[in-house]
């Protein structure tokens, strides 16, 4: 069976552990040739270590495929151009960017400082610029490329505590549809993955009741391996035309999830006031009004 990536070459940030790793091992196993970004942090983003992204590095040439280590944070502009320079300088080109990297300083909305919430977005929301803005002249150039940027349900539906990952990962979809739109000229595609799976980050949930014990158990059986075929195939030729897309995915479950569109209406002729905003206007639409849902109200049922 011909490999769905070969010979293309591949940038994956946070790819040291977790889903990112299995991402990279997996687009190495189908031909492409890939930077294995990580700088080695803890989940909160503290600390260095190079050895997550070269143990990940020395896994794929075992299996005969061809990588190579970046440990730039994608926090800030300069190093995150960096990883992508890392893909051009060894591999002469590149095809696709996994917009992985995440960090997680959770909190309760009134207790969360300030330095808790522009960490996680620097990481997740400006990391996913600052990479795909490097990455996207060669991509005009070349005429053809592909983004797979990560979202989560905490912030496509909702969670507790995770005002700063909400804000980010709901404005990664809205950087991921502008792209899409902005470059589908040029041929580049920019899709999100939504994942369900045990990961570090994951691990952070609290575990001091029964049902907080029971969830994180069915989550642990979520395999981060799970995730990465539809990654994979979003970078693929395959996906030539899936793009402005959100995909979720639940162990063998993939989901297409819904983007912001009218759901009813009101008008008066004569116009509003605050009156009959009250008497008329919320009343007509308060019946499709959401509720406070969080991502477990929605995905209630056991993971297939």
């Amino acid at each position: 069976m011909a490999k769905s990536l070969q010979d293309k070459v591949i940038v994956v940030t946070g790819a040291g552990r977790g889903i990112g790793r299995e991402i990279a091992l997996l687009c190495a196993a189908e031909g492409a040739k890939v930077v294995v970004n990580d700088p080695g942090g803890a989940s909160d983003g503290s600390g260095t270590s190079a050895a997550p992204a070269e143990e990940v590095v020395e896994e794929i040439r075992k299996r005969g495929g061809t990588a190579v280590a970046n440990f730039e944070s994608v926090a800030e502009a300069i190093p995150a151009s960096k990883i992508i320079k890392t893909a051009t300088d060894h591999f002469g080109r590149l095809d696709g960017v996994v917009n992985n990297a995440g960090i997680l300083r959770d909190m309760i909305f009134h207790k969360m400082s300030v330095e808790a919430f522009e960490s996680v977005i620097k990481v997740h929301l400006m990391g996913s610029f600052y990479t795909s803005h490097a990455a996207a002249r060669l991509f005009r150039e070349q005429e053809s490329g592909a983004f797979v940027h990560f979202t989560s349900t905490s912030g496509l539906v909702g969670n507790f505590g995770q005002a700063n990952y909400a804000a980010a990962k709901l404005g990664i979809v809205g950087l991921s549809k502008s792209i899409a739109l902005d470059m589908d000229r040029f041929n580049v595609r920019s899709n999100c993955v939504s994942p369900f799976a045990w990961s570090r980050m994951i691990g952070t949930i609290p575990t001091e009741t029964e049902a907080e014990k029971a969830r994180v158990e069915k989550i642990k059986q979520m395999g981060p391996e799970k995730i990465a075929p539809v990654v994979a195939y979003l970078l693929g030729d395959a996906a030539k035309d899936v793009t402005g897309q959100i995909f979720a995915v639940r162990m063998n479950e993939i989901f297409l999830m819904g983007q912001s569109r009218p759901l009813r209406s009101v008008h008066r002729g004569e116009g509003w006031t605050p009156q009959t905003v009250a008497e008329h206007g919320m009343p007509a639409l308060k019946p499709s009004f959401y509720k406070l849902d969080r991502s477990a109200d929605v995905f209630g049922w056991d993971p297939i």
